[in-house]
């Protein structure tokens, strides 16, 4: 992770871009501050250049509807992780968000703590999705289209690591913090995530959550009876 991260806040209300450069500055004090209050504001600080680490991104501008802003972030800097900051908490919208290619979503009730965990994991390249948004899943929820159907079959495959594995991804953990909470290597975390993906038949981490958050809430309530 770059210890002085560019980062553009883009939010319409000074006072949470305040709150959020303090939280910033706090996580990583060689950070590099950019603050946007519009969208058209936004698109003129990433066509001047240079493109940020990071782009943190209200989803209600004055004037943008929907994830079009997150569209249009995203077109003007492809290379550019944007997540997503809202006081929205509605499960479906944020799975539309990370399907919609946003590395993370960060409602703005969420504790601090969790704020700078979602900074850490984006910067390290990982996608950051709330605690709560594997909980909850339940056969009255809309599946993302996006989101593939896994078979408890295929969960059954993976082997009681891959599955302690999977679970602290469901936590929204970042290989560093599995390979420290199980006491192995980086290394072998990848190693254990590929071989979970592979099984599993999806592309990335946020599907396998998704897909098996429910599976996952059942054999947690199992261990715990």
């Amino acid at each position: 992770m770059n210890p002085s991260p560019n980062i553009l806040i883009v939010d319409d209300h000074p006072l949470f871009r305040e709150a959020m450069a303090l939280v910033i500055t706090t996580e990583l004090p060689g950070a590099q501050l950019g603050e946007a209050s519009t969208l058209p504001m936004a698109l003129q600080r990433l066509a001047e250049g240079p493109v940020p680490d990071l782009v943190l991104l209200d989803l209600n501008l004055p004037g943008v509807h929907g994830l079009e802003g997150l569209a249009e972030v995203s077109a003007a800097a492809p290379d550019a992780p944007v997540v997503i900051i809202s006081a929205e908490e509605d499960k479906q919208l944020i799975l539309q968000a990370i399907n919609a290619g946003a590395m993370g979503f960060i409602t703005k009730s969420a504790p601090r703590e969790r704020m700078r965990q979602a900074l850490r994991q984006v910067l390290e390249g990982n996608i950051y999705l709330p605690p709560d948004i594997v909980r909850g899943s339940s056969s009255g929820d809309s599946p993302s289209r996006n989101t593939p159907q896994i078979s408890e079959e295929a969960l059954n495959r993976l082997t009681e690591r891959q599955l302690r594995v999977l679970e602290r991804m469901a936590m929204g953990e970042s290989n560093k913090q599995i390979a420290w909470a199980l006491n192995i290597t980086e290394t072998t975390v990848k190693t254990h995530v590929s071989a979970i993906l592979g099984k599993l038949g999806v592309n990335n981490r946020v599907q396998a959550i998704l897909a098996a958050g429910e599976w996952l809430e059942n054999r947690k309530s199992r261990r715990t009876d």
